[in-house]
């Protein structure tokens, strides 16, 4: 066994589907299949059950998941041991606006009890770059939001929030329930800037060009002076004057934990484990 078979194993039983496993694994389903065979043969013994419905872990598998998560566990505490003896081992956390406010407190709190000689750094980015730096080398690790270019950055989703347009709480379609992205096709939006990330204007941006904003507060204000239209989760507390009503023909908004795909540092894999963790209790 090696670590990397553990790590297989264990998305496997945890999704206890191989094609959502290879997803998460940033990987394709056949050589993750092999793994898990490979790693069967040199356990003797079969691991997961398999059905068309999915699989299930065996008695010698639910075993191995409970060992495998302890031994993973202890190999993160190590390489971070290690690396914090080799220096003052420094993580730099980049945040969108307010992405990291629901969980913030709690997923500090949990990532100084896991590595207390860590100096962590904080980062907060403005509208115009949803990696908050991650291809240019200016943070470790970003707690940000999809859709935006993922080429050569490793994503693991949070959560999943429905969006709305922002209104002032006197326009004529504040009261609605829900309305369609047709009905404001004649209304200023609120545009991110020229040369942002194309997939994450296209998102975000409206049918109808209105004031560039770099900022959250920007938008707001947008909206509260100019009668801007503008767009947000609907879970985002809004100031007096302000509404937020469903927006129906808009895919929902991701939460999202993002770092280069090929960054090697153990202290990126132990943050994602435990915002994952964290977000989930």
């Amino acid at each position: 066994m090696d670590l990397r078979e553990l790590r297989y194993f264990v998305a496997v039983a945890e999704e206890l589907h191989f094609g959502r496993a290879a997803v998460r694994l940033h990987m394709t389903q056949p050589p993750l299949s092999r793994a898990i065979k490979q790693l069967e043969t040199d356990l003797g013994c079969p691991l997961l059950h398999r059905s068309a419905a999915g699989v299930a872990l065996t008695e010698a598998g639910a075993v191995l998941l409970d060992e495998a998560r302890t031994l993973l566990a202890q190999a993160e505490q190590t390489r971070a041991r290690v690396t914090a003896a080799a220096g003052v081992a420094t993580f730099t956390f980049g945040t969108l606006a307010d992405s990291a406010d629901r969980i913030g407190a709690r997923l500090a709190a949990a990532y100084r009890d896991r590595h207390p000689g860590v100096a962590v750094r904080v980062r907060e980015a403005d509208l115009t770059d949803p990696t908050i730096g991650l291809r240019a080398g200016l943070v470790d690790v970003a707690l940000t939001r999809l859709p935006f270019d993922v080429t050569g950055i490793a994503t693991r989703v949070l959560r999943t929030d429905p969006v709305g347009v922002v209104l002032r709480g006197d326009d004529p379609l504040a009261g609605r329930d829900a309305v369609r992205a047709d009905e404001l096709a004649d209304r200023p939006w609120f545009r991110l800037p020229e040369g942002s990330d194309q997939v994450w204007r296209a998102y975000w941006n409206g049918p109808c060009d209105g004031p560039e904003v770099r900022t959250v507060h920007e938008c707001l204000q947008a909206v509260l002076w100019n009668g801007t239209v503008g767009m947000t989760t609907l879970d985002h507390v809004l100031p007096y004057g302000l509404v937020a009503v469903p927006l129906l023909d808009k895919p929902p908004s991701q939460l999202v934990v993002a770092w280069n795909r090929d960054d090697p540092n153990p202290l990126i894999r132990s943050f994602v484990r435990i915002a994952v963790a964290v977000h989930a209790a």
